[in-house]
């Protein structure tokens, strides 16, 4: 139906489009609104004659989004061309100005050129009249009594100077309009004769101009009182001045508050902010009131508004130097973001008020107060790195509760968060960091308008690199950190070594905790949505409003990539303990396996080789350790004995020496050589299988290492290798019994029962 309505309306479109057919140009087009006898009204009927009444609602519908999109046009072009329409209203004001004064010139010139023509002389503007005959008395003109225009004259000339004498700006306003009105409609209805014309209009503009001086004094005084500087800034506009009427009304406020700022000094005011404020207060006081006064008597009217504004910005930017002067550079120095998100939230503050009014400065003080704050969250970052090298130095990476008085999610955090946050434990140095962190992001989450959340977020990504690489060092025979930033170079770090696998174990729980949990959480602290009204939410609620910012989500990434270089440095330590010995010699030979031909082997003597004894014996003991450090992340567990297996693994695939020997060497693999062989790769297939742990890239990896020992035992044989390999179940079951000989259950009654995983408790998410 509604494609049928649309497809009426555009056919009805296509009718009424065929008068501005292709071949008119756009002025003749136009023509028909240019008329004067043009008649919308008409116009519109006729258009709508022959529409139905959803074509015109369409119509109507898609007018008003023509006009809003030519709203928003007009609105961008404004802004485009703001400053260039502020400077033009300027000169606008300035010339009107500048004709005011020829104006008043001409006049006088004027009045002097009638003068001379008459033969009447300037300074006796009221003599006989010039047509009289030369040859008349002058004693009989001095002697005539003077006409009642003259008397007018002289009456209105001697009151008017009264009344500027005495200061009565209204009446003298008055008696000038009355002048003025005299000058144009004549006294009785009678016109002026030139000379009375000429004398008014220079009594006149002599007056105007004495009142107007009086009242540019009295605007520029500063014991002016607010009603009084209206009235006579109302009253220059009266007189035709008002460009600058409009120019010492601003002045004006600008000395009165030079006077209020003078009071007020850094000295006199021992803390930043308390200086800020009151600077503030000042600054946008003056400014507010400079716009109710320009407003009241001025109106709306453009060239007023635009030199309100320029005003306005300049003194926004005086205060912002100010502030920058004497608060915010040694605060950004020394890294005290919280007093500069405090200055910059008060300024902002004031700024908010005056928006109701139209001025909009909040831009003009974020653009100033950027550099400093971003310095000042620099420094800031900069004393969190410094703090946790110096903690890592005498952290003993033993897991504990926050300390009292530490709340780990912040001031701000919700009860439920508290909760959570109260079970978390971690090493002294984690605890330290996440509270500088969380302080940081409270302080940071204010001034979310300077939009620093990128480089905020970033800083805070590289600090957390930089404690990772702490860790790291933390791991024995890891010393050295590469610089990320500077991967030539790098920087040697002293820290407290974690001996044992504990120790080891906390310093993942730590990298964990952060990047998964405190992090992000405080992250969101910087969204202006978590300030306000925030209610009880659980974890999984948290996290999926977290994962709705893309750029947090990027982050919290980054975040973990960062956990991966740890554990990447864990596994690689843990596989070389494995892999070598205490004397530095490898557990694993090929001879181990070559050398099995040479003598016979009994049924009883099948056992797992010593290598994978003690990788099984390995992960069992992290895997205890893990049961109580990673209550409620057992994936983090699981995916650490998963990464670890596999490094064993690849380390043995990857063996030119191994396989050398297997597939090259003088002793060839024999077939029982081959079924130990089998039998170990068995072997951490079953256990990785019980402890949840095997993944499908260990599972094929462990295939493909068998492959490949198959195919050098066949090569070196010739036999077919299945036909002399026991069954599946038999390696399953010798599998078994090694688990239970190697866990102490070596108990036999009933061998095909299910086996429980010593880490089944602990890694309940296991990886497929």
């Amino acid at each position: 139906m509604a494609s049928s309505e649309m497809l009426a309306f555009s056919s009805s479109s296509i009718r009424d489009s065929v008068e501005f057919d292709v071949d008119l140009s756009l002025s003749d087009r136009l023509k028909v609104f240019k008329t004067s006898q043009f008649d919308q009204k008409a116009y519109i009927t006729s258009k709508c004659l022959n529409m139905t009444e959803k074509e015109i609602k369409h119509l109507f519908s898609y007018l008003i989004d023509l006009k809003k999109a030519s709203a928003e046009e007009m609105r961008k072009s404004v802004y485009a061309n703001y400053s260039a329409f502020i400077r033009t209203s300027k000169e606008i004001s300035d010339l009107e100005g500048e004709l005011l004064a020829m104006r008043n010139l001409l006049s006088s010139q004027a009045a002097l050129v009638h003068g001379l023509a008459e033969g009447v002389g300037v300074d006796s503007p009221l003599s006989a009249d010039s047509c009289g005959s030369t040859k008349e008395d002058t004693s009989e003109v001095a002697l005539a009594e003077p006409t009642d225009t003259e008397k007018w004259l002289i009456n209105f000339v001697d009151n008017l100077d009264v009344l500027l004498a005495e200061r009565r700006v209204d009446e003298s306003l008055e008696a000038l309009e009355e002048g003025e009105r005299t000058l144009k409609e004549g006294d009785n209805g009678q016109p002026l004769s030139p000379n009375a014309a000429l004398f008014l209009q220079d009594a006149i503009t002599e007056r105007r101009m004495k009142l107007a001086d009086q009242l540019a004094y009295v605007a520029s005084q500063a014991y002016t009182s607010g009603v009084e500087l209206r009235s006579a800034i109302e009253a220059l506009k009266k007189l035709g001045d008002g460009p600058h009427a409009h120019k010492l009304l601003l002045n004006s406020h600008r000395h009165s508050l030079i006077e209020n700022i003078r009071a007020i000094s850094p000295s006199s005011v021992s803390y930043g902010g308390a200086f800020t404020a009151a600077l503030a207060h000042q600054y946008f006081s003056v400014i507010a009131q400079a716009a109710n006064d320009s407003l009241m008597v001025f109106g709306d009217e453009p060239a007023y508004a635009s030199e309100l504004v320029t005003w306005a910005v300049k003194e926004t930017e005086a205060l912002a130097v100010m502030v920058k002067r004497h608060v915010l550079a040694t605060s950004a120095a020394s890294g005290g973001l919280r007093l500069a998100s405090e200055c910059v939230q008060t300024c902002l503050g004031h700024c908010s008020l005056l928006e109701a009014r139209g001025l909009a400065l909040s831009p003009i003080l974020l653009k100033l107060f950027r550099p400093c704050i971003e310095e000042a969250l620099t420094n800031n970052l900069r004393r969190i790195e410094h703090s946790c090298s110096a903690m890592v130095v005498v952290d003993d990476w033993t897991l504990v509760h926050p300390p009292p008085g530490v709340r780990p999610l912040g001031a701000n955090a919700s009860s439920l968060g508290s909760a959570i946050a109260s079970q978390l434990k971690l090493s002294t140095s984690a605890h330290r960091f996440n509270s500088m962190v969380q302080e940081f992001f409270e302080e940071v989450g204010p001034l979310e308008m300077l939009q620093l959340g990128g480089s905020t977020l970033e800083g805070l990504l590289q600090v957390f690199n930089s404690y990772i690489n702490l860790l790291i060092n933390a791991l024995p025979g890891t010393t050295m950190e590469t610089d990320q930033d500077n991967p030539g170079g790098s920087v040697q770090k002293t820290v407290r070594m974690a001996e044992t696998e504990s120790q080891q174990l906390a310093l993942l729980a730590n990298a964990s905790m952060l990047a998964d949990e405190l992090l992000p959480r405080g992250a969101m602290k910087l969204a202006s949505s978590h300030q306000a009204g925030r209610i009880l939410e659980t974890p999984g609620r948290a996290a999926d409003r977290q994962n709705r910012f893309p750029e947090h989500r990027e982050w919290k990434r980054k975040l973990q990539r960062a956990v991966d270089r740890l554990r990447d440095s864990f596994c690689r330590q843990h596989a070389l303990e494995l892999i070598f010995n205490e004397d530095g010699e490898i557990r694993l030979t090929a001879e181990i396996y070559t050398s099995i031909g040479l003598n016979n082997k009994n049924e009883a003597d099948w056992f797992p080789s010593p290598l994978f004894q003690v990788v099984f014996t390995k992960l069992t003991q992290i895997a205890s350790i893990a049961m109580d450090m990673f209550v409620g992340r057992e994936r983090f567990a699981t995916v650490l004995l998963m990464r670890l297996t596999e490094t064993v693994m690849l380390w043995l695939s990857e063996d030119q020496t191994f396989w050398g020997e297997i597939e090259g060497g003088q002793t060839p693999l024999t077939s029982l050589g081959l079924q130990q062989f089998y039998l170990d790769m068995e072997f951490v297939i079953f256990f990785s299988s019980q402890g949840r742990y095997l993944s499908r890239h260990l599972h094929q990896v462990i295939k493909n290492i068998i492959a490949r020992a198959v195919d050098a035992s066949a090569a070196a044989t010739g036999i077919d290798p299945y036909s002399v390999l026991p069954e599946d179940q038999w390696f399953v079951e010798v599998s078994q019994i090694a688990m239970k000989m190697l866990t102490g259950e070596a108990y036999f009654g009933n061998i095909d029962r299910d086996v429980t995983s010593p880490t089944a408790s602990v890694l309940s998410h296991g990886s497929n």
